[in-house]
């Protein structure tokens, strides 16, 4: 059932050790219709078909405990962007299914932190030194010490090699602004999964007739431990747009309570708002 994924998806996102691989495999549990009244043991097999083709991708690439960094990410390279073929276009960008992992393995097309999940999730099963680095408007892959000898490539572009000048290009093209190191620390897995369903959230919310989407996104990302507040909030006003009035006014309420000793004005508008959301049940 779709509380059954959502359940799932909250447990597993607060193991010691979040699994990056799954949590995403139920965000596309999520997005399939057709797994919305699934069974444990079919939810259990989606799940499982995902992760056996990364063990397989994983078992086509030679295992090199002395490898290099650019060792390494040659290696990758070679074997999903090359010999696979795993990469992106620009209309990738337009489809939902770029951002569900199970459709990316299939499809070999999809955004760079789906292509960047792939690759940390082949190379991490062989035992590379491997991360995910969240530069803004374009994640990629991190092999090394990232406090020490590292290199970064770019899935989405079969794995190319980035050299400094380029990542600066990359942060300011994305942000107007100068690369900062800490730009290039390791991303967390819940923070890259967060990034996941924010990317979803996004699509959505450009396609009004996809609003159950950019629900759903919003509610997996509130079951993550960390997430931000004002997701409450655009919850509730996806709820009264749904026509849930009376459950996305007490959203609105909720919120008002959480911002009232930081924004006292906010706080009153929040819940005029949901005053107004509840008239419209009489």
């Amino acid at each position: 059932m779709d509380e059954s994924i959502r359940q799932r998806f909250a447990e597993a996102a607060r193991e010691a050790r979040p699994d990056l691989a799954a949590l995403c495999l139920l965000i596309g549990a999520q997005a399939d219709p057709e797994l919305a009244d699934a069974t444990p043991d079919v939810l259990d097999a989606f799940v499982d078909a995902a992760q056996i083709e990364l063990d397989r991708l994983a078992g086509l690439l030679p295992y090199r405990p002395d490898a290099t960094p650019a060792g390494w990410a040659g290696a990758l390279a070679e074997l999903l962007g090359t010999r696979c073929g795993f990469g992106g276009v620009p209309g990738d960008y337009q489809r939902l299914e770029s951002s569900l992992l199970h459709e990316v393995l299939h499809r070999r097309r999809g955004l760079p932190i789906l292509l960047s999940v792939i690759w940390i999730e082949v190379a991490r099963r062989t035992g590379a030194p491997v991360y995910g680095v969240a530069l803004p408007g374009h994640f990629v892959v991190g092999f090394g010490d990232p406090a020490g000898v590292f290199v970064l490539a770019d899935p989405f572009h079969g794995g190319r090699l980035l050299g400094d000048d380029d990542v600066s290009l990359l942060v300011a093209g994305a942000t107007g602004a100068p690369l900062a190191p800490s730009m290039l620390s390791p991303a967390d897995p819940l923070d890259i999964v967060l990034r996941i369903l924010n990317n979803i959230r996004a699509w959505a919310s450009a396609r009004p007739e996809h609003l159950r989407v950019q629900l759903w996104a919003v509610e997996l990302s509130l079951l993550l431990p960390r997430h931000p507040a004002r997701l409450r909030f655009e919850r509730a006003q996806l709820l009264v747009q749904k026509g849930d009035f009376a459950t996305g006014a007490d959203e609105m309420d909720a919120y008002a309570d959480i911002i009232a000793g930081i924004d006292p004005g906010a706080a009153a508008s929040m819940r005029s708002q949901a005053q107004a959301a509840r008239a419209l049940l009489n």
